[in-house]
C-alpha cells in the first residue's frame, strides 16, 4: 500500500519505485524500508514523523548516511532523508554565523564557505554528514584549535516526535541545546544547524611516514610531543592498513597545522619529521576545503567493523605499547589515533553532552572484509579490546559498530540524557541511534 501524504511537496519512494535501491541503502549497510521520504522543506519533516508515528512504524532519519551501524536506514520502516535540505547560508557576516540545512554534507559546507575565507571545526571526510558527526561530536583538522564541530555549534531547529518545531540554543531549551551537543539524534530531526564560521587560510596538511620497524619507537614520541605543540596541529597516526601491507605497512602520521605561516608550520611539524627514518613527506600547503577527502563506498558484500575508546594523559605509555604490537602482528586491524586535547579540553566536562573533555587521545580499530573474514578476526578483536580495556574508556560514537550506547556516555551524561529524552521523546520513537532510552 502506497503512503499517501497531503500536502508533502517533496519525494516518497517505495520499493516498487525506480531508485528504490540507492534510496533504501546508506553508505555501509543496505535496509528494505517502507518508505522512504525526502522532505523538500521543514514542513515535510513534520509529516513524515506524523505519518511514522501514526503508522507505529520504525523511524530512521538520514544526513550523509556514514553511521557504521547503519542508522540512516531500517527493515519495514520509514526513513527519513534529509538531502534535500542542504542549504548553506551566511546569517550573520559580522560574527560569521552559517546557517546549515541538517541534510548538508561537510563538502558542501567547505566548498561554500571557502570563497569567504571561513571555515568550521568539522570531520575530515567530504560526503559525511553535517547531523551525524556534529550531534556526536565532530573530530577533524582543526579539533585542537578549534575544538568539536559541536563546539562550534549556536543553534539547531529541531522537530521532535510530536511534530514540533523547537529552537534550542544557550537562550532557549537550554538543556535540550546540552543534549543536542553530544547526544546524537535521541531527540528528533535536526533540520538546521547554526555554526559560529572562523576566519581561515590555506593550511599545511600531508603525511609523513616512517617504516613499519620503528612503530614501538615513533608512536610514544609522538604522543609525548603532541600536548605541548601548538593548538594549531592537529595530527593523526596510522598503521596496519591491509592495502599498505597490513603488520608491514608504514606508520603514517598525518599533520595539519592551521596556518599559511611556513616558518611557523615548520617550528611545529619538524619535530614529527625529527622521530624516525622519514620515508616520505608530502606536507604542502593546501586550502582547507580541499583536505577533505572523498568518502570511500565499499563494494557488495564487503563490512567495516570499528570501535573506539578515548585514553586520559596516564593511560597512554600503556595503550600506545598494546596498540603497537596488535599492528605489527599478522591478522591486525587497522589502527587510527587522533589526537585530541587542546581546544577540546579547555571546554568543562558538563558543558555539553560530550563528556570525554579530559582525553589525550581518541583511537579507533576497524577491520574490513566479507562477512566470513570479519567473523574469523572476532576472537584476536576481542582479546585485544580484553587488554585495552583497564587502560581505556568510554567510546566516541562516530566510530562504533555496536549500536549499545553503554560506553558512549558516563553515567551522569546518560542520566541527564535520559530525563531530556523523557520530556522530548517518551516514547522512543529517534530509537535509530546509539540509544538512550526515556528515564
Amino acid at each position: 500500500m502506497s503512503a499517501v501524504v497531503e500536502g508533502f511537496a517533496g519525494d516518497i519512494v517505495e520499493p516498487q519505485d525506480a531508485g528504490y535501491d540507492a534510496a533504501s541503502r546508506t553508505v555501509l549497510v543496505q535496509g528494505s524500508p517502507a518508505t522512504v521520504f525526502r522532505p523538500a522543506n521543514v514542513s515535510d519533516v513534520q509529516k513524515a514523523v506524523h505519518y511514522a508515528v501514526a503508522a507505529g512504524q520504525a523511524l530512521a532519519v538520514r544526513g550523509g548516511g556514514h553511521s557504521f551501524p547503519g542508522f540512516g536506514t531500517n527493515d519495514g520502516g520509514v526513513v527519513i532523508d534529509l538531502s534535500g535540505l542542504a542549504g548553506v547560508d551566511i546569517v550573520d557576516k559580522d560574527k560569521h554565523v552559517v546557517r546549515i540545512g541538517g541534510g548538508a554534507t561537510w563538502g558542501q559546507v567547505a566548498a561554500a564557505l571557502a570563497p569567504h575565507g571561513l571555515a568550521i571545526s568539522s570531520g575530515d571526510t567530504k560526503s559525511v554528514g553535517v547531523g551525524g558527526l556534529t550531534l556526536s561530536g565532530g573530530m577533524g583538522w582543526k579539533v585542537r584549535k578549534y575544538g568539536l564541530a559541536l563546539d562550534s555549534l549556536v543553534a539547531v531547529d529541531i522537530v521532535t516526535a510530536a511534530g514540533d518545531v523547537v529552537r534550542a540554543s544557550a537562550d532557549e531549551n537550554a538543556d535540550l541545546f546540552w543534549a543536542v551537543r553530544g547526544g546524537g539524534g535521541n531527540f528528533g530531526v535536526v533540520t538546521a544547524f547554526e555554526f559560529a564560521a572562523h576566519p581561515t587560510t590555506d593550511i599545511h596538511f600531508g603525511k609523513v611516514v616512517f617504516p613499519a620497524a620503528e612503530i614501538a619507537d615513533v608512536l610514544p614520541r609522538w604522543a609525548d610531543y603532541l600536548p605541548t605543540a601548538p593548538a594549531e596541529l592537529t595530527s593523526i597516526a596510522s598503521f596496519a592498513n591491509p592495502f599498505l601491507g597490513g603488520p608491514e605497512a608504514p606508520l603514517e602520521i598525518q599533520v595539519a597545522y592551521d596556518g599559511d605561516d611556513p616558518e611557523l608550520a615548520a617550528q611545529a611539524i619538524d619535530p614529527i619529521r625529527a622521530l624516525g627514518t622519514v620515508l616520505a613527506d608530502d606536507v604542502v600547503l593546501t586550502p582547507y576545503a580541499e583536505v577533505l577527502v572523498d568518502g570511500a563506498v565499499p563494494p557488495p558484500g564487503i563490512q567495516l567493523v570499528t570501535r573506539s575508546a578515548f585514553v586520559d594523559k596516564d593511560s597512554v605509555p600503556d595503550v600506545l605499547r598494546i596498540l603497537a604490537a596488535a599492528g605489527t602482528a599478522q591478522g591486525a586491524p587497522i589502527i587510527a589515533i587522533r589526537s585530541v586535547g587542546g581546544a577540546v579540553s579547555e571546554v568543562p566536562e558538563t558543558a555539553t553532552a560530550y563528556a570525554h573533555r579530559q582525553a589525550e587521545l581518541m583511537f579507533a580499530t576497524t577491520v574490513v572484509g566479507p562477512p566470513p573474514v570479519i567473523e574469523a578476526t572476532r576472537p584476536a578483536r576481542e582479546q585485544l579490546w580484553g587488554t585495552l580495556a583497564p587502560h581505556v574508556n568510554g567510546a566516541y560514537a562516530n566510530f562504533l559498530s555496536d549500536a549499545d550506547a553503554t560506553d558512549v556516555y558516563p553515567a551522569g551524561t546518560y542520566e541527564r540524557l535520559a530525563q531530556i529524552k523523557r520530556e522530548y521523546d517518551p516514547e522512543n520513537v529517534f530509537a535509530a541511534n546509539h540509544n538512550v532510552r526515556p528515564a
